[in-house]
């Protein structure tokens, strides 16, 4: 219920020509003219428009008085935070020397219709490491690894899989280093004798060594067709790719692994034949945030008194947790610790406050107590004392969140960098909260008191500590060592082409689960038992088959009908409100007829069914009417298959 708010005068415009007209008649009866042609009316309708408006700003008085109460309680508004995205650079051929794109390295998008080029910087050194096929080896159903010798001579030639290939045969390919984060073209001479596969959707999948284990390629470009033909494939190597020993051979492994035909797709029926061998490093992907790195700024000199506050030159700032401020001893320089409160801080505490919004650092105020005394909160910087921030970051917001292929314009020239792409959207950016949200949070956190009790509260309070996250659940959970608190978090993610997600986007990141995880330790109640975790994602099938309206192309429609599926079967964006699949809702096949049916140029829907997948293995279950989803979990679309009949 919302409380009535006082409207202190609420006379308008008219009335208060009215009283003054009343008054004309009992102060001058002389006055007998009242119509709006005399001047003397066209004068009071002057004052009273004027009267009009301070009585609108005095209305509004108890707005101030509600933003301000917010800053008395603690509510700042939350910062923008920085899209990221991973940018490939592109050599100009086979790396020939180690290449390095330093951090900070700036591209950019190109400008278009009159719009500000958008700028991304690169947030680690990424270097780009030549390399060489060194070792070949062979396994059939992931059994013992079988030595090839690397340098085929010439009419020489190998079968990497069985005769007749099982799931699992696997072709080995040792390169001279480790290549995380790089792009590997490999470059085959083979037969085709790998008959029986669909050449654009090979059951076949690459996987690089990495200390986890192995962890999935992906690739760029198959020229082989599933290694039936002459040709390279270029591979995108996971960042954590190492030197490993397989069957006593040293060196950076990757392999090519026969995997189950998946529906209806075509398995191999023959192994390829390899003739030849070759490998090279082509480019790599290195992490960029839109956001421009300020270094070394000098905020001022201390007075060494209690409450300074200094502005910094550049502002909004991105993100207060990575600001470091030092300040200058004789010792050196000394970093400082950011706090969002200066409430447990003691005169000896190097603490500082960040208002990321205003700008601003602050230091421990000193506050008056009733017996008279000082009480000192945080320590003060010596008189004198130069004060700087050695680094921090502009930018940021939803601008950043440029489609794929955006971003191709590189600003900083390195040698051999031919290109830069992005391969996939991104995502993450957002903008400075608005005062009107922020309002709205008021009452939530007066409520919580920067406390977690109830299961409100945990959404809250995780939303403060990673405002960049897209969505936070927290449910009740149970097991044999008691009840305690799950937190759900879903990251922010960049759709990839028709709006479908790959599966480990909504792995949140270790950073994010941290801070998560810190900042509620310190606020949930005593003995609280809290788990943060990625939700559980039920993948979903969708199998339908849909006439089309005649003069409408079947290509066209199978894409807008896949997209409207991936959008409304989206954990993120998704569900009946556009925010998101509800966490527990089921899924009914009569949504299917309902996203497709509506969009322009289906006529019919033939058929479709709704089958449970395995968002891992995409290994999928019976086709059902309705499919139940768990309370902690939201769905996941995995492929939909559509066929389109031309009207």
């Amino acid at each position: 219920m919302v409380l009535p708010a006082p409207n202190l005068d609420d006379r308008r415009f008219q009335e208060l020509v009215d009283d003054a007209k009343r008054l004309v008649q009992q102060r001058c009866p002389e006055w007998t003219d009242h119509n709006v042609s005399d001047p003397g009316v066209t004068l009071i309708e002057t004052f009273a428009w004027m009267t009009d408006l301070l009585l609108y700003r005095l209305n509004r008085v108890p707005d101030r008085h509600y933003v301000k109460f917010l800053e008395l309680i603690g509510v700042q508004l939350f910062p923008a935070t920085a899209a990221r995205a991973d940018v490939t650079f592109w050599l100009s051929g086979a790396a020939k020397e180690l290449v390095r794109i330093p951090a900070g390295t700036e591209v950019a998008t190109a400008r278009a219709d009159g719009d500000q080029a958008v700028t991304f910087g690169v947030v680690k050194e990424l270097p780009i490491i030549p390399c060489e096929a060194i070792h070949l080896a062979s396994s059939q159903s992931g059994g013992d690894v079988r030595n090839q010798d690397p340098t085929l001579p010439p009419g020489v030639a190998f079968y990497p899989f069985q005769r007749t290939p099982n799931i699992s045969d696997a072709l080995y390919v040792g390169l001279s280093q480790a290549t995380p984060s790089n792009a590997v073209t490999i470059r085959f001479t083979c037969s085709i004798e790998g008959i029986g596969v669909d050449p654009n959707n090979p059951p076949l999948i690459w996987e690089a060594s990495t200390a986890a284990g192995w962890k999935r390629c992906e690739v760029d470009r198959d020229e082989t067709g599933g290694l039936n033909r002459p040709g390279d494939i270029v591979l995108h190597v996971p960042p954590g790719h190492e030197v490993s020993v397989l069957d006593t051979q040293r060196a950076g492994w990757l392999r090519a692994r026969v995997t189950s035909p998946v529906d209806q797709q075509p398995g191999y029926s023959a192994s390829p034949r390899i003739e030849a061998v070759r490998a090279f490093t082509i480019g790599g992907t290195a992490a960029a945030v839109n956001a421009e790195v300020v270094a070394d700024e000098i905020l001022g000199v201390s007075e060494g008194v209690a409450g300074q506050r200094f502005t910094l030159q550049r502002a909004p700032i991105v993100s207060s947790g990575g600001l470091v401020v030092e300040v200058a001893a004789d010792s050196g320089w000394v970093e400082w610790t950011e706090v969002k409160s200066f409430a447990s801080s003691t005169p000896t505490d190097r603490h500082f406050l960040v208002d990321a919004v205003g700008g601003t650092v602050s230091f421990g105020p000193s506050v008056h107590q009733p017996d008279g005394t000082m009480t000192q909160y945080g320590a003060v910087p010596k008189k004198a004392a130069t004060i700087r921030v050695r680094n921090y970051l502009v930018g940021g917001g939803r601008v950043g969140n440029v489609a794929k292929g955006r971003i191709s314009i590189l600003r900083s020239s390195i040698p051999t960098v031919q290109r830069v792409e992005n391969r996939a959207a991104a995502f993450g950016g957002v903008d400075i909260e608005d005062i009107d949200n922020a309002k709205q949070r008021g009452p939530i956190v007066l409520r919580t008191r920067d406390r977690a009790v109830t299961l409100e509260d945990y959404e809250q309070l995780a939303r403060d500590a990673a405002p960049d996250i897209a969505r936070v659940r927290a449910i009740e959970s149970s097991d044999d060592r008691g009840t305690g608190v799950r937190v759900l978090v879903i990251p922010s993610v960049a759709d990839g082409e028709l709006g479908q997600l790959r599966f480990e986007q909504l792995v949140p990141s270790a950073d994010v689960l941290q801070r998560i995880s810190e900042y509620l330790d310190e606020r949930r109640v005593v003995g609280a038992r809290v788990m943060i975790e990625p939700p559980r994602f039920q993948g979903i099938t969708v199998v339908a088959r849909i006439r089309a309206r005649q003069r409408f192309a079947a290509d066209r429609l199978r894409a807008d009908c896949a997209a409207a599926l991936y959008g409304y079967f989206h954990p993120v964006t998704g569900g009946p409100d556009g925010d998101g699949w509800p966490f527990g809702r089921p899924v009914h096949v009569g949504e299917v007829y309902s996203v497709l049916q509506r969009l322009p140029g289906v006529e019919l829907i033939e058929d479709a069914r709704l089958f449970a997948a395995d968002p891992v293995t995409g290994e999928r279950g019976q086709s059902v009417q309705r499919l139940q989803i768990d309370a902690d979990a939201v769905v996941f679309s995995y492929e939909h298959q559509l066929l389109v009949e031309e009207g």
